[in-house]
């Protein structure tokens, strides 16, 4: 008998723990058990013995996985849980329903400089008297760790940029009320997360799939963001403006207006239903690229601007012949930059020797910053708006040279080289003032000087001489022809130093680049 009390005791002192599973409790009536194996379970859980307070509910293994989930993608400091009073519940024998509080203090990371705060919720579970015997389980399930879990969801502290809840231009107009496709798509992401170094992130809490997804609507806020209620970019509201009636011109049309002193992004303009053609098209940039050839082979001593370049009507490089336009045809004797103003291919592609190993691409990327990713100001987007293969050679590099074959640019890019070329130096793209600009080599000045002679050129007696820019404006025509298109596409960039601008028009499926984006590159001098 003496040995049998002291069994009793044990048990009974020692909460359930000599017991594999389940809990002894001591109450005078089912709630009061069920109150004590609540907290005995919750006491367990915050003193971190996830183990024991698996072993009082019914599925210790599963209860056990869940705990230790809970830790790890909390990121887990501290827990407390305090038991509230139980009331019968349904599904027969002895069954009581207990909710409980719980104060979790999570972080986003384990780090000691973490984000971190304390997260406050209710929750509930069942706890049942084991038929025929004094122990006493809790009916395991995953939502009793929190509500809305399952067996394939996790909880998870997450760190929350803060938002923007207004993208604005420089005179603090929403940048939404221009209703054009690229500015609209640049207020939707900056609105989802502010630059770094303007407000404070905040913490939530959310319920996630196995793959780390969020479930829809499950976040709890532990730390409030401080959101930004308005975020001021580099668009002028009288370049935007004069670039949106632009591109009202033709279908297909998209532009780029950029500062050259600074690399600021005055205007982006679309004309192309919903796509964003300004920033995101990746053609041909026709005789525009031209600007790059002749700064790679004048830079390189190859030739000048009254070198004497042969533009034969057609050429022939590893079997494949290239023809001018209408077979033009300019003799021997040519300055470059007559060949230049013409917009002569053959005068181009006839140069590929002198940029074989890279060398086109190499100075693209030299002095013009192009072909490496740009971060124009919009958090964790960056994107390559031009690409030179550095391997081509040979016919394709021939082809490349007066801007065709596996080229790819966009309005972004070829107005940042009109933007180099005025003032001699590459400056980075960027649409909120202090983002972080790449840097190139200065273009050398003899260069600088040559490329704009060639490029008012190209104005007062060239492609564009019919446009009527006037003397002031420096430009290139482009002309790209596009496979599978019934019209090449056309192009045109230009610069005004007086008015530190820069520009650069695209328009798909057009035509020759002076008769369609030539008059709208001439609205825009005319309204900016």
């Amino acid at each position: 008998m003496v040995a049998i009390a002291a069994v009793v005791v044990v048990v009974v002192t020692s909460g359930g723990n000599a017991n594999t599973t389940g809990f002894v409790p001591s109450g005078s009536s089912p709630e009061q058990d069920a109150q004590q194996i609540t907290t005995a379970f919750l006491q367990a859980w915050q003193a971190g013995d996830l183990n024991q307070a698996a072993r009082y509910t019914d599925r210790p293994a599963a209860a056990q996985a869940a705990l230790v989930s809970y830790r790890k993608y909390l990121h887990l400091r501290k827990l407390t849980g305090t038991a509230q009073g139980a009331t019968p519940a349904s599904g027969g024998g002895t069954r009581e329903s207990v909710p409980f509080a719980v104060d979790a203090t999570v972080a986003d990371t384990d780090g000691a400089g973490a984000l971190h705060g304390t997260w406050s919720y209710h929750s509930k579970l069942v706890a049942y008297a084991k038929p025929n015997s004094n122990l006493w389980y809790i009916a395991w399930a995953p939502d009793v760790l929190a509500p809305n879990l399952t067996t394939s969801t996790h909880l998870a502290a997450v760190k929350v940029a803060p938002q923007v809840a207004q993208v604005s231009d420089s005179s603090g107009k929403d940048i939404t009320t221009y209703q054009d496709a690229g500015l609209t798509k640049i207020a939707n992401l900056l609105g989802q997360q502010a630059p770094p170094g303007q407000g404070t992130p905040g913490l939530y809490v959310e319920i996630q799939t196995t793959a780390g997804k969020p479930v829809q609507n499950s976040q709890a806020v532990v730390v409030a963001p401080n959101n930004i209620p308005n975020l001021t970019t580099t668009i002028n509201p009288t370049a935007e403006a004069a670039a949106q009636a632009a591109v009202t011109m033709h279908k297909g049309s998209s532009m780029v207006a950029i500062q050259p002193s600074t690399g600021k992004i005055l205007a982006i303009a679309n004309n192309a239903g919903y796509n964003n053609f300004a920033l995101t098209a990746k053609v041909a940039p026709g005789s525009t690229m031209k600007v790059i050839t002749s700064a790679a082979l004048i830079s390189s001593g190859v030739l000048t601007a009254s070198s004497a370049v042969a533009c034969p009507s057609a050429y022939t490089v590893q079997g494949i012949t290239y023809h001018n336009d209408s077979n033009e045809t300019l003799p021997a004797g040519t300055p470059f930059v007559t060949d230049f103003a013409q917009s002569c291919n053959n005068a181009f592609s006839t140069q590929w020797p002198h940029l074989s190993g890279g060398g086109l691409a190499r100075a693209a990327k030299k002095y013009f910053g192009l072909n490496q990713p740009w971060n124009i100001g919009i958090p964790g987007v960056s994107g390559s708006y031009f690409n030179a293969p550095a391997s081509a050679s040979g016919s394709e590099l021939a082809q490349e040279a007066f801007g065709e074959g596996q080229l790819t640019a966009s309005p972004l890019a070829m107005a940042s080289v009109a933007a180099t070329v005025s003032t001699g130096t590459f400056k980075q793209p960027i649409l909120l003032a202090g983002t972080k600009q790449l840097t190139a080599t200065p273009l050398p000045a003899s260069t600088v000087d040559q490329l704009k002679q060639m490029m008012q050129a190209v104005v007062t007696s060239g492609t564009a001489a019919g446009v009527g820019f006037g003397p002031g404006i420096y430009a290139k025509t482009g002309t790209a022809d596009i496979q599978g298109q019934e019209q090449p596409n056309s192009w045109l960039i230009a610069f005004d130093p007086a008015k530190d601008v820069a520009v650069a028009c695209l328009v798909v499926n057009a035509g020759y680049g002076a008769q369609f984006a030539g008059p709208e590159a001439k609205a825009f001098f005319d309204g900016y």
